[in-house]
């Protein structure tokens, strides 16, 4: 069992993570390529940056060993010369229509750099204006010259809960659904095969990156240890689930259940996490328009039957309540609403991801202060939060769980 990677709970005292502070990337986002980046608005750096400090010092002060992964990503490329190449080649055959062309031009200009300005380069996106060649003036840069990259920057980095996700002693490198973050699990790859922390710990890879179903961490819970929840969301499909259950079940035998979410495909419910957080052994955080009048939503469990023709048992209902008590063997489950079950509420801190909570310990989580409501609903219900600045970080579209990798819990 790897030292470096082990999870089996969502709400178990989180011991090691990895993040991603806001880098220069954020700076490279303009209003006409928002949309195409996934950004609704531009955080203001400086203020990202002070706001992710204060949540790294929180965790630190509650026991967490923080990773960065610019800094792991560094370490990896400069073990080996033929790692940075191998790395760079990948970058490129993954952002093919971005380079647009200049492949060698760029190849070549990264692999100038020394290891920690190559990694920042990649993140940061390569503007045209760091490139001065005259293999610059061809027809395409004559016709194209408004836009400004040859490589596009990835401002979603500092969610690092969604290109990878650990899984017991195990990681899926996940397929993104979004051109924009296609890259991002490249990193997490590299990482994992050639830092010195990871590489020799034969960290079995779940579901890769080049399987054909899109899926990402964000929809990803581990209810219990032998339990995972996945949204079947705007960027995970349903197709991807099976694949997991699937491979899953065939190399381990602790997880043996999935509890699929069918949850709405919207920009403000773009995965599980962003309406659904386990906070306690038997609590969740809940928006409450994931659930119809009826207080009820299509759920699926997914289970291993040699008998069955796909290999899987799905058991179809729509008693959340109910699945969840009898699926974590509690007498009780309590479901706390954001917005304090006022719809106007709910709906307004939901745009700032009041039910994206980080757990550090049962009963105990990590949320956005600007969730005012919410987050007087969660003290109510008897759990402790630890409250973050996060008025620009937010602008993003991600909270504390998002902005976290758990690698270790307790």
């Amino acid at each position: 069992m790897s030292s470096q990677i082990h999870l089996f709970s969502e709400i178990s005292p989180l011991k090691l993570a990895l993040l991603k502070r806001p880098g220069a990337e954020i700076d490279s986002l303009t209003p006409d390529y928002l949309e195409q980046l996934l950004f609704d608005d531009i955080p203001f750096l400086p203020g990202a940056q002070a706001e992710h400090d204060f949540f790294v010092q929180l965790l630190r002060d509650n026991g967490v060993e923080v990773l960065y992964l610019d800094d792991l990503m560094t370490e990896a490329i400069g073990t080996d010369p033929e790692v940075r190449e191998s790395f760079v080649a990948e970058v490129l055959a993954e952002s093919g229509a971005t380079v647009g062309g200049y492949e060698k031009l760029v190849h070549d200009y990264l692999l100038s750099l020394d290891d920690r300005a190559l990694v920042e380069a990649i993140m940061t996106g390569i503007r045209k204006k760091d490139i001065e060649s005259h293999e610059t003036k061809g027809l395409q840069d004559l016709m194209d010259r408004r836009y400004p990259y040859y490589l596009d920057p990835l401002p979603n980095l500092y969610f690092t809960r969604d290109p990878a996700a650990a899984i017991g002693g195990g990681v899926t490198l996940n397929r993104m659904f979004s051109e924009a973050r296609q890259r991002e699990p490249l990193f997490f790859a590299t990482i994992l095969k050639h830092h010195p922390r990871f590489a020799g710990e034969d960290i079995p890879i779940w579901r890769d990156r080049d399987v054909p179903y899109y899926n990402e961490g964000g929809d990803i819970a581990l209810l219990s240890d032998d339990v995972i929840a996945v949204g079947v969301s705007q960027r995970t499909t349903a197709s991807a689930i099976e694949d997991l259950a699937r491979r899953l079940f065939a190399r381990q035998e602790r997880f043996c259940r999935i509890l699929a979410f069918e949850i709405p495909e919207s920009r403000a419910f773009m995965h599980l996490d962003t309406v659904f957080s386990m906070v306690d052994v038997n609590q969740f955080a809940i928006h409450p328009a994931i659930l119809d009048h009826a207080g009820e939503m299509n759920l699926y469990l997914v289970e291993a039957d040699e008998k069955a023709p796909r290999g899987l048992r799905f058991t179809a209902t729509t008693d959340l309540h109910g699945t969840l008590k009898r699926e974590l063997r509690e007498d009780t489950v309590d479901f706390i609403p954001t917005g304090g079950g006022d719809l106007a509420a709910a709906a307004r801190e939901q745009w700032s991801d009041a039910a994206n909570l980080l757990a550090l310990s049962p009963g105990v989580v990590v949320s956005l202060d600007r969730n005012v409501e919410s987050n007087e609903e969660l003290r109510r219900h008897g759990v402790r939060v630890l409250e973050i600045p996060g008025s620009e970080i937010s602008r993003g579209r991600g909270g504390p769980r998002c902005m976290t990798m758990p690698l270790v819990r307790d």
